[in-house]
């Protein structure tokens, strides 16, 4: 059973920074193919940014150049840099894996709010 554990969210102003941490435990998991995803309010989940086995990485347009996505395989954790935060960057985050062609079990997510 694979669990994640979403942290580093919170209240912030427009323009300030947050970092998201995702911590994994369980056998079954592989920290190759992950991505963080987010949910606003009254809208579908999307995804924001990924990152593949060999370290490349991508983003949704709507974040590009402000967010990086990284991770530490030692500590099982993956991150999400988020910089020059907007209003509509408010929404539930939550990791998973991304490309896999499946799931994990969600976790309860992080709540981020930024304030205009």
């Amino acid at each position: 059973q694979v669990q994640l554990v979403e942290s580093g969210g919170g209240l912030v102003q427009a323009g300030g920074s947050l970092r998201l941490s995702c911590a994994a435990s369980g056998s079954k998991f592989s920290m190759n193919f992950m991505g963080w995803y987010r949910q606003a309010p009254g809208k579908q989940r999307e995804l924001v940014a990924a990152i593949t086995d060999v370290g490349s990485t991508k983003y949704a347009d709507s974040v590009k150049d402000r967010f990086t996505i990284s991770r530490d395989n030692a500590k099982r954790t993956l991150y999400l840099q988020m910089n020059s935060l907007k209003p509509e960057d408010t929404a539930v985050y939550y990791c998973n894996a991304e490309g896999l062609g499946h799931y994990y079990s969600w976790g309860q997510g992080t709540q981020v709010t930024v304030s205009s």
